[in-house]
């Protein structure tokens, strides 16, 4: 009778490993769409408040097109040229209010999707991304109207993590980490703990260890209440950071709250790191 029991409970072990085994077969093969969450369809610049763009393509390095808005200053004299790195969700749509707040202080921005987003072809994954931000980059050093001692990178969440990305490969005068993590494995454990996330995780964005050959100046900025990356990894990568660096926490602020999209508090001291720095730059430049 125990050699009977003993057998049963074998073979139910057995069929739970399988059962688990499958489960995480299916994260492995479906975790990009757990990761990325992008929008096709994109609205004309009219209709979310943006006027005199331009909208561009320009090609990657994988032979993909990717299209964006070029959004020129109205100042007689550019503060700088701003490229924005979305987050995982969305498209440039989303980000317009950044943008025009930009812009009323005098700045140029690149607002982008990744390939998979806005319509663009492909799906998106690390290295993906990271050579969509080579193009973008590629792109505006192409204009004439563009001056590259004073090009910014902005990245939000998971664009935080391909600014850095870029930054490591072309520095800019200065970049602007909203929300960032310290990796998407870290990010994963907080929201998956139940899995074994560095086992499975194909696109990793360790911007805890890339950061620290970043040698521009970095703003890191983070909200005290970020249900989705936990304020304390976004400290973890400022304390990284070597070279010149701010941060700001904003009271109050969640992950996808207003206070962190183009919020008043934000702004300011956006503005105020970057007039500063991009400065310094042109100046030894």
């Amino acid at each position: 009778m125990s050699l009977q029991l003993g057998r049963r409970a074998m073979g139910f072990l057995v069929t739970a490993c399988l059962a688990a085994a499958g489960g995480l077969l299916l994260v492995w093969a479906f975790q990009r769409t757990l990761i990325y969450f992008p929008l096709d369809h994109v609205p004309s610049p009219s209709d979310v408040g943006l006027t005199e763009v331009e909208t561009v393509t320009f090609p990657t390095e994988d032979g993909l097109v990717l299209s964006g808005w070029f959004v020129p200053s109205r100042a007689a004299a550019v503060a700088g040229t701003v490229i924005v790195f979305n987050g995982n969700a969305a498209n440039r749509a989303y980000r317009a209010p950044l943008a025009a707040t930009l812009r009323s202080h005098g700045f140029q921005v690149l607002l982008f999707d990744y390939r998979g987003y806005g319509g663009n072809g492909g799906g998106p994954t690390e290295p993906g991304l990271v050579a969509d931000a080579r193009a973008a980059r590629a792109y505006l050093l192409g204009r004439v109207d563009v001056d590259a001692s004073r090009l910014v990178y902005f990245g939000e969440s998971l664009g935080a993590a391909v600014a850095i990305a870029l930054a490591v490969e072309h520095g800019p005068a200065a970049m602007v980490l909203r929300s960032p993590f310290t990796s998407l494995v870290d990010v994963g454990r907080v929201h998956y703990p139940f899995l074994p996330v560095a086992l499975l995780l194909r696109d990793r964005f360790a911007s805890l260890e890339t950061i620290r050959d970043v040698k521009c100046p970095v703003l890191v900025i983070a909200g005290d209440r970020d249900r989705i990356v936990p304020v304390s990894q976004s400290r973890r990568l400022y304390d990284a950071v070597r070279a010149p660096k701010d941060l700001v926490i904003i009271a109050g602020a969640d992950h996808n709250g207003p206070e962190l999209g183009a919020g008043e508090e934000m702004m300011a001291v956006v503005v105020r790191f970057l007039s500063k720095h991009i400065d310094d730059q042109a100046h030894r430049n």
